[in-house]
């Protein structure tokens, strides 16, 4: 079985979000609720001070705690290393919300915090899904936290599991330069217009996603709280990942 992983170089991230548009696009997202978010933020004190960013998508981690704080087993780890949603089973209890230290979670009946109107009410819809959107990708898949989601669930990314779970058995790398595994990549990873986010299987040492982890010493954020998340950051020189949740958000 593969590792999927994802490693991300902020050295060649420029914080364009075009990560966060492309994800909301291909699972149909509502305004605000950013599976891929990019977060910007201040370090320094006046006048030393400097604004960066940094994105944060659900890290997939090897050891998650939301899994093990599930009262219903609806949050569960895939065989290929992908941390997912049953929305059939979720009761919406929020407890893999509090578990979570990376804060990648989205509660469907809570309005999203973008300023405008709540789509939901503008869309709303007849049937179990929580919003009826004029446009929508075909996918759903409930089972795997796909589609447009139920209502009182939790909802997360998917590393685009209905894209990823098709890739043939074997691919070691999910590049979106190669038009043979294109089509398997994550909607992030594909859009990504610097080339900052690489896409694959962190168990077979052969990979790109290893070689950049070994060869630009990768590291992953909250490394010390023991979820070993399955997100890898390359900082460089110009980077840099957030030690902590005390960062002041702009």
């Amino acid at each position: 079985m593969a590792k999927w992983g994802m490693v991300i170089d902020l050295e060649k991230c420029v914080g364009c979000q075009a990560c966060t548009i492309a994800c909301g696009m291909e699972n149909t997202r509502l305004p605000g609720e950013h599976w891929q978010d990019v977060i910007f933020f201040q370090e320094g004190e006046y006048p030393n001070t400097e604004i960066k960013w940094f994105p944060r998508p659900c890290m997939h981690c090897e050891n998650p705690s939301c899994v093990a704080v599930c009262p219903v087993r609806a949050t569960y780890k895939s065989e290929d290393g992908q941390v997912l949603i049953d929305w059939e089973r979720c009761i919406g209890c929020k407890y893999c919300m509090i578990a979570c230290p990376y804060g990648v979670r989205f509660y469907t009946e809570e309005k999203a915090r973008y300023g405008g109107p709540n789509m939901k009410d503008v869309f709303p819809s007849n049937d179990a899904h929580s919003w009826n959107p004029p446009w929508r990708m075909p996918q759903e898949d409930w089972k795997h936290g796909v589609g447009v989601q139920p209502h009182d669930v939790v909802s997360k990314c998917t590393f685009c599991y209905h894209r990823v779970s098709k890739a043939p058995k074997g691919t070691v790398d999910l590049d979106p330069q190669n038009p043979a595994t294109r089509e398997f990549t994550p909607a992030c990873v594909v859009t990504c217009p610097t080339g900052a986010r690489f896409f694959g299987d962190l168990a077979n040492p052969d990979s790109e996603v290893n070689k950049q982890i070994a060869y630009k010493n990768g590291v992953r954020l909250l490394d010390h709280l023991g979820n070993k998340p399955q997100v890898y950051y390359l900082t460089g020189e110009g980077g840099s990942v957030p030690a902590t949740r005390s960062i002041k958000k702009i």
